[in-house]
């Protein structure tokens, strides 16, 4: 009797030890019971229940065991293969991995989840890792966002792209002019003598008044001024002179004298010359009447010399008072100076009577503001192209 005594404590410390190196232990009753019943509704092809009694006792100490997670391995993994559902598939791969964990060396967990992965990549489904935009047919919530954020850029470009792709315009503005030589002939003659020599080309509009007016023509300085009459017209600096010295100021005294009338308006659109207070001190500067402005205070004062006509901004056709106006919109500074966008004279081309005036709006850079646009058409279209093909490729993982 004793004798079998001891072989029975041994036979017991054999099992007990067994338990311990395949990773488990000694469970109750209730959960041994809960296994068998589960591993019975997966032989009867009822995974749910197998899953459902299999919830019911996880709570209980010892539950947490490689049997519990082999089990609902198995019950996942034939819910996957009837649903073909590829989130049940890697479910069931992380059930097993569970298991594994909790006992490195069960072999019956180790063949079901070779198995399955052979199984999922017959069916290119990925083992691991989480689908970014498209899961099992349908779209994840990051994916949902991504496609709102795609259908809003899509959207833009459209409208964008095809305004940025744009054949180039040479230049950001364009204003045509006709001259009125027979109510201010001097005027006009100074203005395509100072067009015609160069002296326009790279001179800033200076002074911006939205609503009222934008000036432009001081070769000199570029801030109002300087500036001179193309010619000797026999004033100097206003007054009426012979001496084409201006008694040795030079030509940078010449003005020109008035040739204001009660029938030149400043309507919209009217070209102007700019003076100062006193008589006969035109020179240079000019400018154009806003759209919008009525200021008859200037009648029968400034010489109006010609009427913007027609015109083009950023590559669009339209009245030459129309692009006066898109001009004087840009945010200005101290002295009205603009600030961001400086409006900056090109080329002036005259034919007869007709004066065409080419402006390019220069940012603090010295850019062009027509510059770079298709690159940022180009920019926003590669960014939904990049959003889509991630999107397909997820999809086809």
């Amino acid at each position: 009797m004793v004798i079998f005594s001891y072989l029975w404590k041994f036979f017991l410390a054999a099992a007990v030890l067994n338990e311990a190196l395949l990773g488990g232990g000694m469970v109750s009753t209730a959960i041994q019971k809960a296994w068998d019943s589960a591993q019975e509704k997966i032989d009867q092809n009822d995974s749910v229940a197998a899953l459902e009694i299999l919830r019911e006792i996880w709570s209980s100490d010892g539950a947490d065991d490689v049997m519990t997670w082999r089990l609902a391995g198995d019950a996942k993994a034939a819910l996957a293969r009837e649903s073909g559902s590829k989130k049940q598939f890697r479910e069931a791969a992380s059930h097993y991995e569970m298991a594994l964990k909790k006992s490195p060396n069960d072999k019956k967990s180790r063949r079901a989840l070779n198995s399955l992965r052979s199984e999922m990549d017959g069916l290119g489904i990925r083992a691991g890792g989480k689908a970014i935009f498209w899961d099992d047919g349908a779209p994840t919530p990051v994916g949902m966002l991504s496609m709102i954020v795609a259908i809003g850029l899509l959207l833009v470009a459209l409208k964008v792209i095809p305004e940025q792709l744009a054949q180039p315009t040479d230049y950001d503005a364009t204003i045509v002019i006709q001259l009125d030589p027979e109510e201010a002939p001097r005027h006009v003659e100074n203005f395509k003598l100072h067009a015609t020599g160069g002296s326009y080309e790279g001179v800033v509009y200076h002074r911006i008044i939205d609503n009222f007016m934008i000036q432009g023509g001081d070769f000199q300085n570029g801030d109002g001024t300087g500036g001179y009459a193309a010619k000797f017209y026999q004033y100097c600096s206003g007054q009426y002179s012979t001496d084409a010295t201006c008694g040795g100021q030079g030509e940078s005294a010449w003005t020109l004298p008035d040739e204001a009338s009660e029938s030149q308006l400043h309507v919209e659109g009217a070209l102007s010359m700019a003076k100062t207070s006193s008589p006969n001190t035109g020179g240079s500067q000019f400018f154009f009447v806003d759209k919008g402005s009525n200021p008859s205070h200037l009648d029968n004062v400034h010489t109006v010399f010609g009427q913007a006509t027609t015109g083009e901004w950023l590559g669009t056709e339209m009245a030459g008072v129309d692009v006066v106006d898109q001009i004087s919109r840009v945010s200005t500074g101290e002295n009205d100076y603009p600030s961001n966008l400086v409006p900056t004279i090109q080329k002036i081309t005259i034919d007869g009577d007709v004066a065409t005036m080419h402006i390019d709006m220069i940012d603090s850079s010295g850019n062009r503001q027509g510059d770079g646009g298709s690159l940022s058409g180009f920019s926003a279209l590669a960014g939904i192209g990049i959003m889509m093909l991630a999107a397909f490729v997820s999809r086809r993982s």
